[in-house]
Order: structure tokens, then C-alpha cells, then sequence
């Protein structure tokens, strides 16, 4: 096997070796097998480079991007109508980029990182938790979608509090009856978890099934829970006919990811701790889990009162003295 320095040629050789590479093969020979090493979803840069970042700057030689071209780029993504938070990603992307070229010592320094504009803001995050009533036009809008499996889809999303790729990609030999549970092999955090699935979650996954087979096609000999009834494969995204049916519903800001968030409100509200919604929702920290304590201020005000119910005889407070006194006015 051929050593690191014979494969990098690091130090001043590279700089000489590497003076006239492009991007496009700094990012096929050096960064992309990175990537593959060292990230759970290599492919996600490879797509964004291909799409985003190739068209302007993959001819280009390392040493001929500048700041003012990376600047202009940055901006003409936000004149294009991209939202911050993917201009970001965008330009997270391109700037690890540079920054380990500048580390192997195939450039200088990394030309980015003087930029004003590399970072975008996103504003203030807002969640956004469904009502009741919202539910029921939503699922009443996805019963009536084209898809023939949006409506479980979203119904088992709700049940679950599953991200909407642990659902999609999910197989039938994952679901373990023994334990009431999904296993998702790799989640978002880059570990297996457990999605906890309730006795309505169970019937809903068996009327699934029922409705799977009976689309035929290739659905019965697929392992997967949510198969195009035309490919035989798990479709690649909810998306579009999520779009159509939350517009139908008169629900045109709601997300698929918002009814995660609407999962985690209903455990809350209904007395779930935060530590419960945690577990129940795979979040690897509980500073993820505390953006829901908001929800929690009546359900505070109930739990507070378990202690003095739980005193009650023990203590004799202000109330109580209050009680006693009128009880012997009374007597008198």
C-alpha cells in the first residue's frame, strides 16, 4: 500500500505538483474519497458540487478562485431565490472544501474564509405544531392524493414521530413485534435507534400491508414498506403530493418535518417529559429535545401541584390556617 506522503505528496512537491489542478480534479481524486471515508452521506456532497458548485468553479485551477468570485457566487444563489439555510449548506460544502485543500497544501490558504458572506441568516426558527382540526384537513386532503400511499405515510409519520427518510427507506423485516419497535439501522446522528411503535402505529403498519398487497404490481415482493407500485422500489420522495394535498388542506406553510414537531407536542401536552420525548424521538442530545419546553407551561403548573396533593394533611399552610379559623368562627 502506497503511504500517505506518496499518495497526498504533501509539502512543497505538492504545491508544485498540484499548481495546475482544477476542482473538478481536486474533487474527484482527493475530496470525494474523502468524503466517503469520513461522512454518513458522501453523496450529499457530491450532489450539491455537481449542482452547485461545479457549473462556476470545476475548470477553474485551485489557485484561480478568488474571494470576489466565491463572494458573487454566494450572492447570486440568494438573487436565484434559495433560502439561506441552502445557501449555507452550499457554501459549507465549498468552504471544507478549500479549507482541507489549504490543509493538504495544495493551495496557500483557504480564499473563503475572509468572506463577509460565506454565512447567510436564517432567522428565527419557527415550529409549527398542527391542531387538531388541521389533522383531520390534512389527512382528509392525503386520503384523496393520487399517491396511494401518502395517506399512510403521513398518518404513520404522526403515529411514530419518525423522520421522513426513516419511514421512507424503512423494511418490512425491521419491524421487530416482539419489542413494538422499527429499527432504523442508521439515523440522522449516524446511529441505529429504535422507533417505538404504539398498537395504532402496529394497525396502521398492517393496513399498509394490506393495501400494498393489494396494489400488486411489484409491491408484494418488495422489502420495503412504502413501494412505487411502478418501479418495485421505495419512492424517492413524498414531496410533491404532500405539497398538492397540504394546499388543498389550506396548510401551504406546513412541512413533512412539521409533523414531527406536531408528535412531540402531542406527547408533551398529554404529560410526556422531555427526557420520554428524547427517547421517543431519537434525539442523541436533550438540547435538541428542549426547543419543546415551550409547551410545557400549563403541564409545569399541573406537575407542581403533585407535591402539594401529595402534602396534603402534612402541611398545614396559609390556606389551611385560614380554613381552621373560619371553622371555629363558625362555631361560635
Amino acid at each position: 500500500m502506497k503511504s500517505l506522503k506518496c499518495l497526498w505528496k504533501t509539502g512543497k512537491n505538492a504545491a508544485t505538483t498540484n499548481i495546475e489542478m482544477t476542482l473538478d480534479e481536486y474533487f474527484q481524486t482527493k475530496y470525494f474519497p474523502f468524503s466517503k471515508a469520513k461522512k454518513r452521506r458522501p453523496e450529499i456532497d457530491k450532489y450539491t458540487y455537481d449542482k452547485h458548485i461545479a457549473p462556476g468553479f470545476g475548470n477553474l485551477r485551485l489557485s484561480d478562485i478568488t474571494l470576489e468570485a466565491l463572494d458573487k457566487w454566494v450572492l447570486h444563489q440568494v438573487e436565484q431565490g434559495y433560502k439561506p439555510a441552502t445557501v449555507n449548506k452550499h457554501t459549507n460544502i465549498m468552504n471544507r472544501m478549500l479549507n482541507l485543500a489549504a490543509t493538504w497544501e495544495l493551495i496557500e490558504a483557504n480564499p473563503f474564509k475572509k468572506s463577509l458572506v460565506r454565512h447567510i441568516a436564517v432567522g428565527d426558527y419557527v415550529q409549527r405544531f398542527l391542531t387538531p382540526p388541521e389533522i383531520i384537513r390534512l389527512l382528509d386532503a392525503c386520503k384523496a392524493s393520487s399517491n396511494p400511499l401518502l395517506y399512510h405515510f403521513v398518518v404513520l409519520l404522526l403515529l411514530t414521530g419518525a423522520r421522513k427518510s426513516e419511514l421512507r427507506l424503512a423494511r418490512w423485516d425491521t419491524i421487530n413485534a416482539g419489542t413494538r419497535s422499527l429499527n432504523v439501522p442508521l439515523s440522522k446522528n449516524g446511529k441505529a435507534r429504535r422507533i417505538t411503535l404504539s398498537d395504532d402505529a402496529l394497525a396502521w403498519l398492517e393496513d399498509l400491508r394490506r393495501v400494498t398487497l393489494g396494489l400488486g404490481l411489484r409491491c408484494a415482493k418488495s422489502p420495503y414498506l412504502f413501494t412505487n407500485p411502478h418501479t418495485g422500489k421505495p419512492y424517492t420522495s413524498f414531496h410533491r403530493c404532500f405539497f398538492e394535498a397540504r394546499e388543498k388542506a389550506g396548510l401551504p406553510e406546513v412541512r413533512i418535518h412539521d409533523l414531527r414537531h406536531t408528535y412531540a407536542s402531542l406527547l408533551i401536552n398529554n404529560g410526556a417529559s422531555l427526557y420520554e420525548v428524547q427517547k421517543l424521538l431519537g434525539h442523541y442530545h436533550v438540547s435538541l429535545t428542549e426547543r419543546y419546553a415551550q409547551l410545557y407551561p400549563d403541564t409545569l403548573h399541573m406537575r407542581a401541584s403533585i407535591v402539594g396533593q401529595s402534602l396534603n394533611g402534612v402541611l398545614t399552610g396559609p390556606h389551611k390556617a385560614r380554613d381552621h379559623e373560619g371553622a371555629n368562627t363558625s362555631h361560635k
